[in-house]
């Protein structure tokens, strides 16, 4: 997926930095081990909570428990943001994505998920496909899909920059 439009943001960058190219930001998001993730509570609250998360098919993919906070949240309000980056204020490439989780159930699908996950992150990851959904030793997960509507990059170090990407 390739975004409608990339820009630069000139008030939130050096002079001399350079809108990052989509493709960097995709590797990123499939590369990194942590994300953060934003939902939004019945009460308008928000909720964060660290989770990991594949990159396959053009969205970010990631599992919760069905009665976890975040499930219960996507429930009634599908918007979320998802943050990852170095956690270092002088070098790397921060990401913040903002999309609509779309819960996937499709087994076919599942089972492709499920095998970035081990990819990914190991054999402690192993998930099993049933009844539209992950199971494990832990029990059972939903898996949603977060296809980007609008990403952010904050480039840190020299040259520091914000590259705006819109889906």
């Amino acid at each position: 997926m390739d975004p409608r439009t990339t820009k630069l943001d000139s008030r939130f960058s050096d002079p001399s930095a350079t809108a990052f190219a989509w493709s960097e930001a995709e590797k990123q998001l499939a590369a990194a081990e942590l994300f953060w993730l934003t939902t939004v509570r019945p009460d308008g609250r928000p909720h964060v909570t660290p989770l990991i998360a594949v990159w396959s098919g053009d969205a970010l993919h990631f599992c919760t428990g069905p009665d976890e906070r975040k499930a219960r949240n996507l429930a009634e309000n599908q918007g979320v943001v998802l943050t990852t980056g170095t956690g270092r204020l002088d070098e790397g490439l921060d990401l913040v994505v903002e999309g609509t989780a779309e819960r996937v159930t499709d087994e076919a699908r599942l089972a492709e998920l499920a095998a970035a996950y081990v990819e990914k992150y190991g054999p402690d990851w192993r998930f099993e496909v049933r009844d539209g959904g992950f199971v494990s030793d832990g029990g059972s997960a939903v898996v949603f899909a977060v296809a980007p509507h609008k990403v952010f990059g904050f480039a840190k170090g020299e040259p520091f920059g914000q590259t705006r990407w819109a889906f």
